[in-house]
């Protein structure tokens, strides 16, 4: 099965019933949400940091 062949009839009509755009603004909207759960982690992970400092060598 040749798959690039498949998707070029898919994506050539310039009409649509906007499916595409649905998807991508769905995906959008979940890389966003786990982007925030992504920067509530790493700032959680930070606490403390740079409090104490180890002189002995």
């Amino acid at each position: 099965m040749n798959i690039s062949a498949l998707s070029i009839p898919v994506y050539s009509g310039s009409g649509g019933t906007g499916l595409e755009i649905a998807m991508m603004s769905k995906a959008l909207d979940t890389a966003e949400v786990t982007g925030d759960a992504i920067n509530k982690m790493l700032e959680a992970s930070v606490t403390g940091l740079g409090q104490h400092i180890d002189i002995r060598a």
